[in-house]
């Protein structure tokens, strides 16, 4: 049952008095939020009045079901009102004392179209119309798509005048449907939201509750079972007075980092915690995002917010060398999460890298982590996320390293998964210690990210791995898969911006060593160290900001999009990556100078093929693969070596790109402080 403000029959808010139903809205307002802002309170009472004037002259209304403030709880927001008749699901957004109609309000209000349809079991099998209501805007750019069986349509404009004719001539053209809507039935129905890391984060800081991130796929239950144990263990080291270092592993896209921002943002923020990361780009874009968040919530301004989010996301070098060289310093925080920690350094390359630095390293990252945290005499928690098949650096010690310092440290008590014992390559098996416990708990298998397919990830894999009879096996079982292949970037580039709709982004991504693409024009990346240039990208829109990924100008590496994900990608493949002569395996090439040159080291060879892993793991629904054609007078870009990739790809069980769509929405018109641009 949904938690919404009002629920009735058309034919109820018709006949209850308007300031009755302000009372309900208040009062639900006031039982939440605490809070009862006469802005929203008139808002309120012009939307009551808009939906009465469209409402009482159509005969269907007799039949329909009127919603008022639905919570979409992926995004931490409520649905001005939903219209439930037997033929349609009508999402209604009003914009109370607006005289234009602006492409963010449409973004708002498509995106929660989509999002009915994406998380809402009963809202699958329906059409869904979005309509924007500017309430003093003039005729609005309406839609000519065709309203289909099923699927969100374009966004409809209206205005207080036209409310009640839009609705009359939508109603006119849907079908009888095969079976009609049941209010009661789609209220009842399970609505199971999955947020991303962005939005996920931004609802753990500001509410410190999963409760809904939990219960978001029902196949994803040890994501649950995960946050549970690694919150016992916080429970159990503070109790006991122990040091407890965690391994949780997992496969790409299954949550780890949720669970690290649960204990940072949730139940145990009381206990004092930070979420430490190498990756530049995760820092960044989530301080920003978290600042933005709060700032928009009312809740401090944007450099006040910026500056609290500092110590609980830090960049993990920043703090190893603060305590590093403090040695009497002890750190704020009693539990210390550390993402990708498999891509900690070891010891031969923090020396080396630190030589000359002004802090100097004298031990791996682990020791030293190990040691900052067990500054503290009473306890202290190191919670270690793994990625396994994630590391892309040269020097990366992985869980071998962390067992040789754990091994030095006997104090620490170890709890691990029993994948982070299993791996084959030697650098990422931790080895067996004394006292060890084994918690299946603190491993997760399912993928959260891709909501195409929960195979999507096994797929990857076997093509990384260059197994092709399992890739088929794997494609056959879930087709389709949420992978396509085309030749023409331009074919790509107006499928993204088709497929990204609402508050969905799609984005561009490349390898770092993907050199020659910018022979086809590819040539600016996303600079991933400058944290303007990655918030801007990750988070700002186009085509109000030409900065934004949806722009589709720059490629995000794997350094700039590591734990990060998109709705939609675009992965450009590059010539660094290249099938091996006669088809068995992959083979590695860097580009020096005017030619490639081949690379055979085991470790060289392992972070290229983990780089495409990254790439290819990175979209919650969709990833298309342009594989660029070549050109025989360039013999950096020869055409038989990339045909043998896409053969492969295709063989693989990649389906080709379908035809452009015959008609492509063009951006609608951007209003910034009253002007058009």
């Amino acid at each position: 049952m949904s938690d919404s403000a009002y629920s009735a029959s058309v034919a109820d808010f018709l006949s209850r008095d308007p300031q009755e139903l302000l009372q309900i809205l208040s009062l639900y307002q006031a039982r939440r939020f605490r809070t009862n802002e006469q802005a929203q309170l008139r808002a309120w009472e012009r939307s009551i009045a808009m939906l009465r004037d469209a409402l009482e002259p159509l005969p269907i209304a007799q039949h329909g079901h009127l919603i008022l403030e639905y919570p979409i709880r992926r995004l931490g927001k409520r649905l001005d009102a939903v219209l439930l008749l037997p033929s349609a699901i009508f999402v209604l957004e009003f914009k109370v004392g607006a005289d234009s109609f602006t492409a963010a309000d449409r973004r708002q209000v498509e995106d929660y179209g989509l999002d009915l349809r994406d998380f809402h079991a009963a809202s699958r099998a329906h059409p869904i119309v979005p309509i924007l209501i500017s309430e003093h805007a003039g005729p609005g750019g309406q839609a000519s798509d065709l309203l289909l069986p099923s699927g969100v349509a374009q966004v409809r404009d209206a205005s207080a005048k036209t409310l009640g004719s839009v609705l009359l001539d939508l109603v006119s053209r849907m079908p009888p449907p095969a079976s009609p809507l049941d209010p009661l039935a789609w209220e009842q129905a399970d609505y199971c939201p999955v947020p991303g890391i962005i939005d996920a984060a931004c609802r753990l800081y500001t509410h410190h509750d999963v409760a809904d991130i939990r219960a978001a796929r029902a196949d994803a239950i040890n994501l649950a079972a995960t946050s549970d144990a690694i919150l016992h263990a916080v429970r159990t080291a503070q109790s006991e007075g122990r040091k407890i270092c965690l391994f949780v592993t997992g496969i790409p896209g299954a949550g780890k980092t949720l669970c690290g921002l649960n204990v940072v943002f949730g139940a145990e923020k009381a206990a004092g915690a930070t979420f430490l990361t190498g990756n530049p780009t995760l820092v960044h874009v989530l301080r920003e995002a978290l600042a933005r968040s709060t700032a928009d919530g009312g809740r401090g301004s944007l450099r006040s917010a910026r500056q609290s989010t500092k110590s609980r996301i830090a960049a993990l070098p920043l703090f190893r060398d603060e305590y590093v060289a403090n040695p009497q310093k002890q750190a704020a925080e009693h539990v210390a999460v550390i993402d990708e920690a498999q891509r900690v350094w070891d010891l031969d390359h923090a020396v080396r890298k630190s030589a000359d630095r002004p802090v100097r390293l004298t031990d791996s990252e682990p020791g030293h982590l190990l040691d900052i945290m067990a500054r503290h005499e009473d306890w202290a928690v190191l919670v270690a996320l793994i990625g396994n098949g994630q590391e892309i650096h040269d020097g990366e010690g992985g869980l071998a390293e962390w067992g040789a310092a754990l091994a030095r440290r006997p104090d620490w008590h170890v709890l691990a998964s029993p994948q982070a014992l299993q791996a084959t390559d030697r650098r990422q098996a931790l080895p067996a210690l004394p006292g060890m416990r084994i918690e299946p708990a603190l491993h997760l298998n399912v993928s959260v990210r891709n909501l195409g397919s929960s195979a999507a990830a096994d797929w990857v894999n076997a093509v990384i791995e260059s197994d092709l009879p399992a890739a088929r096996a794997i494609a056959a079982e879930h087709f389709p898969l949420p992978f396509r292949l085309t030749r023409d970037l331009d074919h790509m580039r107006l499928h993204l911006r088709h497929t990204a709709r609402g508050l969905r982004r799609a984005g561009l991504v490349g390898s770092s060593g993907a050199k020659r693409l910018r022979a086809d024009g590819l040539g600016v990346e996303l600079p991933h160290m400058d944290a303007g240039a990655v918030a801007h990208w990750f988070l700002d829109r186009w085509p109000e900001d030409v900065r934004a990924s949806d722009a589709l100008e720059q490629v995000a590496t794997e350094f700039s999009c590591q734990g990060l994900e998109l709705d939609v990608v675009g992965l450009c493949w590059g010539g660094d990556l290249l099938r091996a002569s006669g088809g068995d395996g992959w083979r590695v090439r860097e580009f020096s100078g005017t030619k490639w040159q081949l690379r055979r080291t085991p470790e060289a060879v392992s972070n290229r093929l983990n780089t495409y892993r990254v790439l290819l793991t990175r979209a919650r629904y969709e990833t298309v693969i342009w594989v660029p054609r070549g050109d025989d007078a360039d013999r950096t870009r020869l055409t038989a070596e990339l045909d043998a990739v896409a053969d492969f790809l295709m063989a693989c069980g990649v389906a080709e790109l379908e035809a452009p769509p015959v008609q492509v929405p063009s951006p609608p018109d951007v209003q910034l402080q009253g002007q058009l641009l």
